[in-house]
């Protein structure tokens, strides 16, 4: 599943809301996910080779936010359940490691 022109900006906003929002740094982030930082900005940017690595970093900062108390601006292209995605595999998403 591709997302269109209107989806990937739409989502590339979500994640920068999302990530300031949740008030953590791109390096904090980047250890919590054992990677770099470079790598977690170009996923706000939907710069990836695994389809996987957006949903992973989403569902870091939709857990990262709801643990502080806050509600998280909703993805409209990422959204339900993974598990429901035949494409996308879901044992990576889980391990929540990039």
């Amino acid at each position: 599943m591709s997302l269109t022109r209107a989806q990937q900006q739409a989502t590339i906003t979500e994640f920068k809301q999302n990530l300031q929002l949740s008030g953590l740094t791109t390096t904090t982030i980047a250890h919590d996910l054992h990677t770099d930082p470079d790598t977690i900005v170009a996923l706000t940017q939907l710069r990836t080779q695994a389809i996987e690595n957006p949903w992973i970093l989403r569902n870091y900062l939709l857990q990262q936010i709801s643990a502080a108390g806050k509600q998280p601006v909703p993805f409209t292209a990422l959204v339900g359940d993974y598990h429901d995605y035949w494409f996308l595999n879901a044992k990576k998403i889980e391990r929540g490691v990039l």
